[in-house]
C-alpha cells in the first residue's frame, strides 16, 4: 500500500513537471516565433547603438566612443566631425594609407538580420572544443564549402589551421617549413614589390632557423640556391599591384608559401583553383571584417600542419573562440547569399579603379600598374582586375619621392621604399570608406587641374 501511494506521488510530480514544461515553452514560443527571454536586453542595446544617427558619414558601436552617461556617440569617418558627423573638414588630408576594407561595410549594412549575432555569457568557456581542438571543425567545414563555392582553392584531402589574421599564420607557416637541425638558417625570400609585413615579421622572429634575405630576384641566379634551404613567400594577388605572381624558386631545399589573401573574385579573375603546399587567406578581405582577426592556411603536409599546430600552441595558445563563432556566422551569410558579396565588392571596386584610370589619365604626371584582362572562372567570362590598392608611379624625373608629391596635395598614401622598391611609387588604398575614396579621387583631380593651370601660365 506504501509503494503505491508513492508510486502515485512520483507519477504526480512527473505529471506536474511536463505540465509547467509544456507551460513554459508554450509562454516563450508565441504566434510562430520564439519570445526573447534572456537576449532582449542585448538586442535592444544592439539596435539602439545601430539606430544612432551619422549622416552616413561614420558610425557609433556599443564599444566605441561615449560621452557622459555612457552614451554611445558617432565615430566620424575621415574629415567629418561633429555630434552626428555632419560638418565636412575643408582642406583635410586625404587617407588612402592602411588596408582597413571598410568598402563592404554598406554590405554588410543590407544584411543586418542575417549576420547579428547575441552570445551567452557561458558560451566556450574553455580553451578547447569538446577537449580536442583549439579550432572549430564547424568553422573548418564551412572553409571548405566557401572555396568550392569560389573555387579558388583545393580543399578537399588538406589539413586546416586558423590563426590571429594572416600575419600569424604567415608566421606559422614560417616556422613549420623551416629544418630542424641544421647551422645554416632558411634563407626567406620575397620578390619586389613585396608585402612589407612579410619583411617586419620574419626579421622580427629572425631566429636560427630562418632569416629574411631581401627580393628573391637577387637569389635566382646564385650557385649555392640548390644546396641552400629557401622559403619563399609568394603574394598572389600581389599587395601592392595585384599582378597574379608565381614562385621564382623550385627545388627539393625550397619551401613556398603562397598568401592569397586578395584571390577572391571582387579584387581578381580568378583562373583556376589553387593547389599549393601552403596557402594562406583571411576573413578581413573576403568579408571585410579585419578587427576580427581571424586568417587561415590549407595544407598539404600533416608534418607541416602539425609543426603549425604546435607553434599555435606555444604562441597564442589557439585562436579566440568568439573570433571563430563570428567568422562561422559571417561565412555563412556568404553561402546563402550565393554571388551576392562577390557582386558587391566587385563593382565597387571596378567603379572605383574605373574612376581613378579616367583621373590619373587626365594627366602624364603620373602613371598606373598594367591591368591585363583575364579569364575569371567565377563569373565565366573575362575581366580585369578591381585591384584592393593602385600603384602609383610619378613620372617626372623631378619628382623622385612621390610620397612628398602626394604629401604636399594633401594626401597620404604608403611609400614605395616599404616595398622594396624606389621612392617614386606609392600604393593608394582602394578599399576604405567612400568618403576616403571621394576624397582621394577629389585631391588628386585637383592636384593634376593645378597642374594643367600652372602649364597655362
Amino acid at each position: 500500500m506504501m509503494k503505491s501511494i508513492v508510486s502515485s506521488k512520483y507519477l504526480a510530480c512527473l505529471v506536474g513537471s511536463i505540465i509547467l514544461n509544456l507551460l513554459f515553452i508554450i509562454n516563450i514560443y508565441v504566434g510562430g516565433q520564439w519570445k526573447l527571454s534572456w537576449s532582449s536586453r542585448a538586442a535592444i542595446e544592439a539596435e539602439t547603438v545601430a539606430a544612432i544617427y551619422c549622416s552616413g558619414h561614420g558610425r557609433a558601436y556599443l564599444d566605441g566612443l561615449v560621452v557622459v552617461g555612457n552614451k554611445p556617440v558617432c565615430d566620424c569617418n575621415t574629415c567629418f566631425t561633429g555630434p552626428g558627423c555632419s560638418k565636412f573638414i575643408p582642406h583635410c588630408t586625404a587617407n588612402a594609407d592602411g588596408g582597413d576594407p571598410l568598402f563592404l561595410e554598406p554590405f554588410w549594412m543590407q544584411h543586418l538580420a542575417s549576420s547579428a549575432l547575441v552570445v551567452a555569457g557561458w558560451h566556450q568557456m574553455s580553451y578547447t572544443y569538446s577537449g580536442k581542438s583549439f579550432f572549430s571543425e564547424e568553422l573548418a567545414k564551412v572553409v571548405r564549402k566557401v572555396h568550392a563555392s569560389v573555387r579558388n582553392a583545393v580543399t578537399q584531402n588538406r589539413f586546416i589551421i586558423f590563426g590571429a589574421g594572416s600575419t600569424q599564420v604567415l608566421s606559422a607557416a614560417v616556422f613549420a617549413l623551416s629544418p630542424e637541425n641544421t647551422s645554416s638558417p632558411a634563407k626567406v625570400v620575397t620578390s619586389v614589390p613585396y608585402y612589407p609585413v612579410d619583411k617586419q615579421q620574419t626579421q622580427y622572429f629572425s631566429s636560427q632557423k630562418f632569416k629574411y634575405e631581401g627580393d628573391a630576384y637577387r637569389w635566382k641566379n646564385r650557385s649555392d640556391c640548390s644546396i641552400t634551404n629557401m622559403i619563399e613567400i609568394v603574394t598572389s594577388p600581389n599587395n601592392p599591384d595585384g599582378q597574379l605572381k608565381k614562385a621564382i624558386f623550385h627545388g627539393p631545399n625550397v619551401k613556398t608559401i603562397y598568401d592569397h589573401a586578395y584571390y577572391w573574385p571582387h579584387f581578381t579573375p580568378i583562373p583556376a583553383p589553387s593547389d599549393e603546399d601552403v596557402m594562406v587567406f583571411t576573413l578581413s578581405k573576403l568579408t571585410g571584417h579585419a578587427g576580427t582577426r581571424l586568417g587561415w592556411a590549407v595544407i598539404k603536409d600533416e608534418t607541416v600542419f602539425n609543426r603549425m599546430m604546435i607553434h599555435m600552441q606555444m604562441n597564442s595558445m589557439g585562436v579566440s573562440k568568439d573570433a571563430q563563432l563570428r567568422a562561422f556566422k559571417l561565412l555563412n551569410v556568404v553561402l546563402e547569399e550565393g554571388t551576392g558579396i562577390f557582386d558587391f565588392a566587385y563593382q565597387t571596386l571596378k567603379s572605383r579603379w574605373e574612376r581613378l584610370v579616367q583621373t590619373v589619365s587626365l594627366s602624364n604626371r603620373f602613371s598606373l600598374q598594367e591591368n591585363n584582362p583575364q579569364y575569371c572562372t567565377f563569373y565565366n567570362k573575362v575581366r580585369q582586375l578591381s585591384p584592393a590598392y593602385a600603384w602609383l608611379k610619378c613620372e617626372r624625373e623631378e619628382d623622385k619621392d612621390c610620397y612628398a608629391v602626394l604629401e604636399a596635395a594633401n594626401i597620404i598614401g604608403r611609400q614605395g621604399n616599404l616595398f622594396g622598391v624606389e621612392d617614386g611609387y606609392v600604393r593608394l588604398s582602394l578599399v576604405r570608406t567612400q568618403d576616403d575614396f571621394d576624397i582621394l579621387i577629389e585631391r588628386l583631380h585637383k592636384l593634376i587641374t593645378e597642374e594643367d593651370g600652372d602649364k597655362t601660365m
